[in-house]
Order: structure tokens, then C-alpha cells, then sequence
């Protein structure tokens, strides 16, 4: 599912994010033409911003996998209804970003709800290389 073809870019999270438990609601905008990066912005502290991307196109290996509950949840009833993004590590700059592949946000942007989800038991890291592969 294409995230930046949403017309509605507001994500409301089932459960918060670790670390930010006091904010639940987001606006998601793209930050590039491709539709890989996207601001995820605190909707009640709108200094507060997170940069995602999707993983895809760094780690096309990468494939998260949620549970039952979580999709209902999400009210992901086809594959296609959900998507995944990584949270971007840019304290090093650009030269070192890095993604969180252990904890990514699982979300349904037509349902316009999202959580992360951490892969237990998973060999995934908190800070892989921003390195496009293609």
C-alpha cells in the first residue's frame, strides 16, 4: 500500500511508542517525491518529530511479521490494507543514519490507526545502515 496516496495523513496509535507513551496522535507527510521518507509529527507537541521510512528498499529481505491481534487491531484484513515503517536514527547526520528494524510501526493508513511492534525473537537491528539497495 502506498502511504503518500493517502489523502488523510493523521495516525492515531493503538498503543504509544516506546519512550513516548504520552503521545498517541500523529500527522504522517511525506518528506520525499519517492514516497521512502515521511515527518511523523506529535499532533499535542508538534516540536516533537520522528522520521520513518519504509524498509523496503534498504533491506528488501526484511519481512516483519505481526500477530493475529495486532492486525485485527489495525483493522488489517488483507495484506495490502497495512504497511511497515522504520524509525530513522539521524543523530550522526545522513552520512549515519540508521533504522530501527527490531521495533518498526505497523500501520493501516485508511484506518488511519498504527502501533510498533517489537520482533521478539527476531536477529534485527535497532540502528542497520541507511544504505539504499537497488
Amino acid at each position: 500500500m502506498s502511504i503518500a496516496s493517502e489523502t488523510t495523513p493523521k495516525i492515531e496509535f493503538i498503543s504509544p511508542l516506546v519512550g513516548l507513551e504520552e503521545h498517541r496522535s500523529f500527522e504522517l507527510e511525506p518528506l520525499d517525491e519517492d514516497g521512502l521518507f515521511f515527518t511523523m509529527r506529535s499532533t499535542s507537541d508538534p516540536s516533537l518529530q520522528l522520521v520513518v521510512a519504509d524498509p523496503m528498499p534498504f533491506y528488501p529481505d526484511y519481512e516483519p511479521m505481526i500477530d493475529g491481534d495486532t492486525a485485527r487491531s489495525l483493522e488489517i484484513v488483507d495484506e495490502k490494507d497495512g504497511a511497515v515503517l522504520a524509525v530513522v536514527n539521524m543523530q550522526g547526520g545522513a552520512e549515519k543514519a540508521t533504522m530501527n528494524l527490531l521495533a518498526p510501526i505497523v500501520l493501516n493508513p485508511k484506518a488511519h490507526r498504527a502501533t510498533q511492534a517489537v520482533l521478539y525473537g527476531k536477529d534485527q537491528p535497532l540502528d542497520a545502515p541507511l544504505v539504499r539497495k537497488d
